[in-house]
């Protein structure tokens, strides 16, 4: 492991092996409930959330919710119950969120809307689900885009963004991103709905993941906006992965489906963005230990 200066950030490199095991994924992680925060145009949305263990909605916990990939036009929450475990395994309420997928009238603009949504019943309902005023944001690929919006472009009702962002993948900069632009259907500027484009000092300090061979959302994009971040005094850092792509995999020929991450990159992801974390006083320094009966 390396630190190095990129953009202005500091980055940390890892030189990944060869090696070939795949880590395992809590394939059989469920939600501890599941709740609709919103209908519109005749479709339910859901909430799936995971509790911490013995989680007492009279002892707040600090919330985060997660936002999968899929190029805005396809996935499910169920992407990322992996994570939301974790984090869940970590202390904290951990929800994952469904949002409307682009296809017919539907773009991101609608999508973005949904998050927002969200965020504002999260903290209408964080009584019930027993949630601190601090309400972190987790998004890969183009959920991480959706996710950074809402701090970036802003929601349209003016909620406000997430507390902290941690982004695996994040498309940042689609300013000229055909494929984003063809999901907006000419309804705006595509530099509208960039991130990049929306830095400001009230965007919450990020932790970013991301490959150095990532040729859907590049590396690039992720380093302009930390480091316009980080000129306006606010925590930004670029964690790359030498020798993979999107999503860390490790297969750059195929870099749209055909995934393999890379075990070593992923673990050492999960961990820097748990430091980050800890460094930002959102979790303390060692997590709870998991209940293995728990799923």
């Amino acid at each position: 492991m390396r630190s190095v200066m990129l953009f202005g950030v500091i980055v940390f490199v890892l030189g990944i092996s060869t090696a070939p095991p795949i880590m395992a994924q809590d394939s059989e992680a469920t939600p501890d409930t599941s709740i609709i925060y919103r209908e519109v145009d005749g479709q339910a949305l859901s909430a799936h959330v995971f509790f911490p263990a013995g989680h007492n909605a009279r002892v707040p916990s600090n919330g985060i919710l997660l936002l999968h990939g899929g190029g805005w036009n396809t996935g499910t929450p169920q992407w990322t119950y992996a994570a939301s475990r974790r984090f869940a395994d970590w202390g904290m309420v951990a929800t994952a969120v469904e949002y409307r997928l682009s296809a017919g009238d539907i773009t991101p603009i609608e999508a973005l809307e949904d998050v927002c949504v969200a965020l504002a019943w999260a903290r209408q309902h964080a009584e019930d689900l027993g949630l601190t005023e601090r309400l972190l944001g987790y998004g890969v690929s183009a959920g991480g885009h959706l996710i950074a919006a809402t701090a970036t472009v802003g929601c349209p009702g003016g909620e406000a963004g997430p507390d902290a962002l941690l982004l695996w993948s994040p498309a940042l900069d689609v300013a000229t991103d055909g494929w984003f632009q063809r999901m907006l259907q000419g309804r705006a500027a595509v530099s509208q709905y960039s991130a990049a484009e929306h830095v400001k000092r009230t965007t919450p300090a990020t932790s970013i993941v991301i490959g150095a061979e990532d040729t859907l959302t590049p590396l690039s994009g992720s380093g302009r906006y930390c480091d316009q971040l980080i000129a306006l005094g606010v925590v930004c850092e670029v964690n790359v992965y030498e020798g993979v792509g999107h999503l860390l995999t490790r297969n750059l020929a195929n870099q749209e489906g055909d995934f393999d991450p890379d075990p070593e990159a992923v673990a050492d992801g999960i961990k820097r963005q748990r430091l980050f974390l800890v460094r930002l006083g959102f979790m303390p320094d060692t997590p709870p230990i998991r209940d293995p009966g728990r799923r």
